[in-house]
Formats: C-alpha cells, structure tokens, sequence
C-alpha cells in the first residue's frame, strides 16, 4: 500500500513509522515466544531423550529444507539453476566450516596423546552444533524480511504472517535444542545462543523495511543456502551418529521420530 510510510507519530520531535515499529516488535517478539516455547518443551520433556531424539530433529530439519524453504524458494521468480548453484556452494561451504573446525582442533590438539572415543563423539557432534546455529541465524534473517513485506503490504497481514512464522519456528527450534544439547551445549547456553540467532529476524526486518525492493531478489537465495546447512547437518552429522545404533530395537523408534518430525512440520504448514 503506497500510503504506509507516509503514517507518522511524532513524539517528542522524532517521527516515528507505526510500521517499523510493528515490524521490530513483531520480529522480537515472535524471536522471544518461540524460542521460549521450543526452550520449555525442550528442556521438560526431552533433555532426558536428547541422544533418542536426535531422530526428531533429523526429522524436522529435512521436512523444514525440503517441504518449506527450498520450495518456497522455486516458487519465487529467481532462476532456478542459480538456486541449486547456491544449494550447492552452502553444501560446500558448510563441509569447509566443518574442515576448519576439524583442521583448527587438530592443531590446538596435536601431541597430546590424548585419544578418547567419547571425547572424539563429543566434538563430532559439537561441530554440529556450531553449524545449526549458522543456518538458523540466516533462516531467521529471511523470516524477519518476509515479516516486514507483509507488514508494509498490509498490517493485519503482517500479524497474521507473524504468528504463522512462530508457528513453524517453534518445532524447527526444538529440533536446534535437540542438536545443541547433544553437541555438549549447557541448556544456558544453548539458550543463550539461540536467542542471540533469533535476534537475526530484526535485522532481516529493518533491511527488509529500508530496501524491501532489492533485497527480496535474494530472499530465495537465503532461503537455500540456510536450507543447505539443515540438509549439510542432518545428512553428514546427525544420521551418522544414528548408523552407529543400528538394531531393530533401536532402528524402529528412530524412524518412528523421524516421521513425527516431519508430520509437525506438514502439519504446520497446512496451517499457515
């Protein structure tokens, strides 16, 4: 609506847009509930499960690539042989991050005879950690602009797009809990560093706000490369440490987990 910028307050001799505003408080508040929400749910009832439940998060990370953002991604009007390019590039980048973790610990590491099997896993599931954090960072970098088009399209769309965005985070948020407890992450911590991604929304509201024009030519591609770190994690650190359990008893449960994971997703999806 081409009126929107020009509704003003002035308070105290700053004018003041209703529109950024509603933009930032809905990006901080939605950043805040969510990852609240995903922080109780976790904490209660799964940190106990949290090696079972790596399952779940499979689920949700592959579900959330695959059925939310790379689709929404080749629906936009951006070419798709430059998305799978930049599918590619982020599966690469990642293996890279993941390199200089291994490169950088061996270095710190090397000569002190040291070789423990726990302490190996641990750090294997610790750079997983580190890399969810990078992909979430993005993906709620592209929520925060998709927020402020709505909100700058229509108010009551904006609200709307909002809670639908809580609503899918939240599951996508666990499912980052799971990966950050079983990495070694204090549930402080964990909760810290997630809020600290969470906050990325803002950013991706003001730069949605001041240059919506151009910067929604690269929300398909910010949306591909956040889903190329959830598919990297999934497939090169998560499902392996599930490979190492692989007997019936423990086979069936993690495929049932993993259907959950994606049943919460669809199922969100449809509701938005």
């Amino acid at each position: 609506m081409p009126g929107l910028r020009q509704l003003q307050v002035r308070t105290k001799g700053f004018t003041i847009d209703p529109i950024l505003v509603s933009i930032l408080l809905a990006t901080t508040i939605g950043g805040l509930a969510s990852i609240t929400a995903a922080a109780v749910f976790s904490f209660a009832f799964l940190s106990k499960m949290v090696e079972r439940l790596v399952s779940l998060s499979v689920g949700i990370m592959l579900s959330t690539s695959f059925l939310h953002a790379l689709p929404e991604a080749f629906e936009s009007s951006a070419d798709a042989r430059s998305l799978f390019a930049t599918l590619l590039g982020g599966l690469l980048t990642f293996f890279l991050l993941e390199k200089f973790a291994i490169l950088r610990h061996s270095h710190h590491h090397e000569g002190d005879g040291h070789h423990h099997s726990h302490g190996h896993d641990k750090r294997e599931a610790g750079k997983s950690g580190w890399m969810i954090l990078v992909g979430d960072g993005l993906h709620n970098f592209t929520d925060g602009i998709l927020i402020a088009a709505a909100f700058l399209a229509n108010p009551e769309l904006g609200i709307v797009t909002g809670l639908a965005i809580i609503a899918h985070e939240i599951p996508q948020e666990i499912g980052d809990f799971i990966v950050l407890l079983n990495a070694g992450f204090s549930r402080l911590r964990a909760y810290v560093f997630n809020l600290l991604c969470s906050m990325m929304a803002i950013a991706g509201g003001l730069l949605g706000y001041y240059t919506l024009d151009r910067a929604s030519e690269f929300i398909p591609y910010v949306l591909v490369f956040a889903a190329s770190g959830f598919i990297y994690i999934a497939v090169s650190d998560l499902m392996p440490q599930m490979q190492r359990r692989a007997t019936l008893r423990e086979t069936v449960p993690q495929v049932v987990l993993i259907a959950l994971g994606v049943a919460i997703v669809v199922v969100l999806s449809h509701v938005r």
